[in-house]
């Protein structure tokens, strides 16, 4: 029994699995919000036969390469093309699935063929063998690309009329085009690719072996095709276009997805009451250091302000959750990544308008103080702190109020907020307009709730 312990324990190790849910069949949510389809099948099975379990993280495409890369997560499954260039940075499994490209216009387009392209834009998405198949061809054929990061804004931009054409998997976008997806294909497949189970290269070799090795006993055995069948056969795709169908109006997707609305809201509170809280610390301390008596603090204060303010908030984030975990090794919760970069950036403008609030009030009330023998410390805390913090207050809640809607941006490093979850939503139903309106309407709802308490909290303290 001593010598099965170690056995037992590793077998039961859980690895980290990050993926794309905006693709179906093979990821995506369904009406009960589950991740499933034929990646998720394939290795929730594989890992049930080769004794390990996975955490599945809904990251988005572009996001779990970085993730992977970064050592932030152990595998990714998101439909991956095996290509050479990704196999400098990754390893691969055997391939699972096998798939060309194809392109698809509006319904009532008349592009049929790829000489028809010229000068128009084409759609594709970040990081996909579909995006780099457009770039490769588009000075032979003369259009040009837009990137999105994900394949509903993708498809809709051609449907909204902005891109002539899109590029994906021919399997995915077969799978749209049957379940109800507005967009006709218009080519045959082409530059035949591979799917593949991708871990970072040199890494996690064990967990790429089990993968190997389970996916050659459910071929063996026939749950390869049993699965593959229960995606993409004709009762899936039957049952999957009715589904579509009850969910298309706007209290069809409230009723069936009202609690997951609710935990990418909660979660989105939960991040903003945070992050405030730490980055008001944070910006205070700073705002302090710009109007002490002392030049190296003054200058501190000034470059963290100038470089945090300066950063756009994606780039603070992804930095963050995979550019620090490169250099040192070590991994960074999504959440825990999320509020640094929040405290950050938003503790960057409010130390300004510390700085900037007390560097209003009018300079003779400290000379007063001082000249009564207050000391500096005392002098800021008694006479002109009381008084900058009234015209600080109105930035105070602004800035709440901001910090809320920039909660958004981290959908990028996979934070299950509000933003996040309605791309989850939109993938299984492709109602993108009312879903995104469903989620506008949450926010300002909450946004008004602020504001109008920030007025009452303003009046009482000028008061």
């Amino acid at each position: 029994m001593a010598q099965q312990q170690p056995e037992q324990a590793q077998a039961s190790k859980t690895y980290v699995i990050d993926t794309d849910v905006t693709f179906p069949p093979f990821v995506y949510a369904n009406d009960k919000n589950k991740y499933v389809g034929i990646d998720m099948e394939l290795i929730r099975t594989i890992a049930k036969e080769e004794g390990f379990k996975v955490k599945i993280r809904p990251i988005g495409f572009n996001a779990a390469i970085q993730s992977v890369s970064s050592g932030q997560a152990d595998g990714m499954i998101a439909g991956m093309t095996i290509t050479d260039e990704r196999k400098e940075k990754f390893d691969f499994s055997t391939p699972y699935y096998s798939s060309g490209l194809v392109m698809a216009v509006s319904p009532k387009s008349k592009i049929k063929a790829l000489t028809d392209l010229k000068g128009q834009k084409v759609a594709v998405k970040t990081g996909t063998a579909g995006a780099d198949y457009a770039n490769s061809i588009k000075d032979r054929y003369g259009f040009t690309t837009v990137t999105f990061d994900d394949s509903d804004n993708m498809y809709n931009d051609v449907k909204n009329g902005n891109s002539a054409a899109c590029f994906e998997d021919s399997a995915v976008l077969s799978y749209g085009v049957k379940i109800g997806l507005a967009l006709k294909i218009v080519t045959k497949p082409t530059n035949p690719g591979s799917y593949g189970f991708a871990v970072k290269k040199g890494h996690n070799q064990k967990l790429l072996k089990m993968f190997n090795e389970g996916l050659a006993k459910l071929k063996k055995n026939g749950k390869y095709d049993q699965i593959i069948n229960k995606y993409t056969g004709s009762k899936a795709v039957s049952k999957k276009k009715q589904n579509a169908k009850e969910s298309h109006t706007v209290m069809g997707l409230l009723k069936q997805n009202k609690k997951v609305f609710l935990s990418g809201l909660a979660e989105t509170v939960k991040l903003t009451l945070i992050s405030i809280v730490f980055a008001t610390i944070f910006g205070i301390l700073i705002g302090l250091l710009g109007v002490v008596p002392n030049k190296f603090a003054q200058g501190f204060s000034a470059v963290v302000i100038y470089i945090f303010r300066g950063l756009p908030l994606i780039v603070l984030a992804l930095f963050i959750y995979n550019g620090i975990p490169s250099l040192t090794g070590n991994k960074i919760p999504a959440f825990v990544a999320g509020v640094v970069t929040l405290m950050l950036n938003e503790g960057a403008y409010i130390a300004a308008f510390v700085k900037g609030g007390i560097e209003a009030v009018d300079k003779g009330q400290m000379e007063a103080a001082r000249s009564l023998g207050l000391p500096f410390n005392k002098a800021m805390k008694r006479v002109v702190l009381p008084q900058g913090i009234k015209i600080m207050v109105p930035s105070f809640i602004n800035q709440f109020i901001i910090t809320l809607k920039d909660t958004s941006i981290l959908s990028v490093i996979g934070l299950l907020e509000l933003t996040q979850t309605g791309k989850i939503i939109i993938a299984r139903n492709l109602e993108g307009f009312r879903v995104w309106a469903i989620v506008a309407v949450i926010y300002l709802i909450i946004i008004t709730i602020l504001t109008l308490a920030s007025k009452g909290i303003e009046r009482r303290i000028n008061d």
